[in-house]
């Protein structure tokens, strides 16, 4: 039987007994066992403490139901959040359920292989009466843009939108609005932006004398606003950026994948070669989460969730993010629920959470807090007030919880609020550390996956047509001087020499042709016509 399928005596109604039957527990601590005792499957997280004593027969559990409810796995750095996530992510996998898991540091990647047996663990399977076996889970590994160990994920610009952008431009709301005005009209014109060239030649553009008659009748674009988000596209290029936008686009369908024996994938997001750059990896998480969301039918409440989805390093998702960026994250976490998937914000504090997303995760797992400066204060008793009524001293209790140990409250079977519960959390089965770089190189290359995902495939899109053009219409222009004009003289005097027209850049012949204009009302208009764009402005054409 696993550890999913064992139902301690107290979980089946039967509180802990002492000598001749009587409950050998305070009824406090009776009542939150039996806020736990739930019929329908469910993961094990771990045992009762109560009184600084450990009580195996009190288990506490979630139902798998309640997954996609959304949750908060929160503590101070060193506390075990990393090995909560492995505990949960392999008994969801075991039922059969899909996890996504991000590796900023690089020590998620042993969840693919059995754990090691030590003292240690066999410490903590015997104080919380777990049947501990080592065991790995089916796992995938991905990297952003190829960087670092894992599968290519890439975004096309077009797909990745508007908003998403902003964010990982770090552009105020007033060039958040100006670049949702040049993705508004590529949509309209149907001219796919594939990578970032493809934008930057649309912006050129538009702020050109012929652009700018474009965007007239809908507001314009400043040659100031303009000039920053090419700045920032330069900049961000400069940085090593490119690689995650462009072609072949992930499919996030790949995320709900389940392996042949019917447990669920375990797609790992390898991060560590990308975490110096916070901007850009918690927005494209936020991408994949959005792009599920645009993608998922409603499936209403079911027996399990199709995926469940940890965002580990939130508070970075909401640093210096704009209103729409912040609404368009309540909005989708409030709706994603109805399409099947559960997502967990991975952070130190629940204050790192807005309240309008705090208020919608209904299962908590919170790790030590420390409570050294007077700010480590402030944020404890926001953390205590953020919890239901218990009989607990939460404020005492959070700072001397151990590693491995936090308070717990979940949804029940019916939706209601457990019971406060002190927890010792049980170990997992696989490894608790990173697998070595050769033998994940060596699962990425056995990935059915790589083949459709190595090789960055750079066709046709709007940069590339828009130079065809310009090169066509320069070479028609040039044959045209030849016939018709006798070659002029060359300047006399101190003046300088113009230079050569084939000395321009790309752009600026693209921007300057004329042509632009005539291809943009020309190129067929099916690709517009089949973008939608979701709550964060998402958009991709269907596969």
């Amino acid at each position: 039987m696993s550890d999913s399928e064992t139902v301690p005596s107290a979980a089946a109604g039967a509180g802990p007994e002492g000598p001749g039957g009587a409950p050998a527990l305070p009824q406090d601590a009776l009542e939150i066992a039996a806020g736990y005792a739930f019929a329908g499957p469910a993961l094990d997280l771990g045992a009762l403490l109560w009184d600084g004593a450990c009580l195996p027969d009190a288990q506490i559990r979630v139902p798998l139901p309640m997954l996609n409810r959304h949750g908060l796995v929160a503590g101070a750095t060193g506390t075990g959040k990393t090995k909560t996530l492995q505990l949960i992510a392999e008994q969801l996998s075991a039922q059969g359920v899909p996890v996504f898991l991000a590796d900023v540091k690089g020590d998620v990647s042993g969840i693919s292989a059995p754990g090691e047996p030590g003292d240690k663990v066999r410490e903590r399977a015997a104080e919380v009466h777990q049947e501990w076996t080592p065991g790995g889970c089916p796992a995938e590994f991905y990297a952003l843009g190829g960087l670092g160990h894992g599968i290519p994920l890439r975004a096309t610009v077009t797909s990745f939108g508007p908003v998403l952008l902003s964010k990982v431009l770090q552009l105020n709301q007033t060039q958040e609005q100006s670049l949702g005005l040049i993705f508004h009209y590529a949509d309209q014109k149907g001219l796919e932006l594939v990578d970032l060239k493809d934008l930057r030649a649309v912006v050129a553009f538009l702020t050109s004398d012929e652009g700018k008659q474009e965007l007239k009748g809908i507001g314009g674009l400043s040659t100031a606003t303009a000039g920053v988000i090419l700045r920032s596209l330069t900049a961000f290029e400069a940085q090593g950026m490119s690689p995650f936008f462009g072609e072949p686009e992930f499919d996030t369908s790949e995320l709900t994948r389940t392996a042949q024996d019917g447990r669920g994938v375990v797609s790992v997001l390898e991060l560590p070669a990308v975490q110096d750059k916070p901007q850009l990896f918690s927005t494209f998480l936020m991408w994949l989460l959005a792009d599920l969301f645009h993608d998922l039918p409603e499936v209403g409440d079911s027996d399990k969730p199709k995926l469940v989805f940890f965002f580990d390093e939130a508070h970075l998702l909401f640093n210096d993010a704009s209103k729409a960026f912040l609404d368009s994250i309540t909005q989708t976490v409030r709706l994603i629920r109805s399409k099947g998937v559960g997502v967990f914000f991975v952070t130190q504090t629940p204050k790192d959470v807005p309240g309008d997303v705090l208020a919608q995760l209904g299962n908590r797992v919170q790790h030590a807090l420390r409570a050294f400066t007077p700010d480590d204060q402030k944020a404890l008793k926001a953390t205590v007030k953020t919890f239901p009524n218990s009989p607990y001293d939460l404020e005492e209790v959070l700072t001397g919880l151990g590693t491995g140990e936090a308070v717990v409250t979940v949804l029940s079977e019916k939706g209601a609020p457990t019971p406060v519960a002190a927890t010792r959390l049980r170990a997992p089965r696989s490894l608790m550390g990173p697998v070595a770089p050769d033998a994940l190189d060596r699962a990425v290359q056995a990935s059915p996956l790589h083949g459709r995902y190595a090789q960055a495939v750079d066709r046709e899109s709007a940069y590339e047509k828009l130079t065809a053009q310009a090169e066509s219409a320069a070479a028609a222009g040039t044959a045209g001087r030849g016939e018709q004009e006798a070659p002029r003289p060359a300047r006399s005097g101190g003046g300088r020499s113009r230079a050569p027209k084939e000395d321009a850049s790309v752009v600026e012949q693209v921007v300057g042709s004329g042509m632009f204009k005539s291809l943009a009302r020309s190129v067929g208009t099916q690709i517009g016509r089949e973008i939608t764009r979701s709550l964060f402005g998402t958009a991709r054409r269907r596969r």
